[in-house]
């Protein structure tokens, strides 16, 4: 499968922000709701936010408020934009369609919140 291409992620320190990019195939990035997830070492795989092809967005409780989803569809790119980061947000973070999982998982992007 093809996978999307994660970036953006590093050492932060608690308070402070992030923004991660999601490249992924155009074909069916635009026509698909797409989102984030996370996975922290010893937990399953979660839900963090997601957005539809129209903008509509939906995010996890432990987020709202803090992070921010968009895309860009002409660039066949997602953001997440995340502020007031806490170190319960440390985790790789991926992306992938929403529903219907037409991508593979990619190697995701490192985030480390951290003093």
């Amino acid at each position: 499968q093809v996978q999307p291409v994660e970036s953006g992620g590093g050492l932060v320190q608690p308070g402070g922000s992030l923004r991660l990019s999601c490249a992924a195939s155009g074909s069916i990035f635009s026509m698909n709701p797409m989102a984030w997830f996370r996975q922290a070492p010893g937990k399953q795989r979660e839900f963090v936010a997601s957005i539809t092809s129209s903008g509509l967005t939906n995010y996890a409780d432990s987020v709202k408020g803090r992070f921010t989803i968009s895309r860009d569809n002409a660039k066949n790119t997602m953001y997440l934009q995340m502020n007031s980061l806490k170190p319960e947000d440390t985790s790789i973070y991926y992306c992938n369609t929403l529903y219907v999982k037409f991508f593979g998982w990619g190697q995701g992007t490192q985030v480390t919140v951290s003093s």
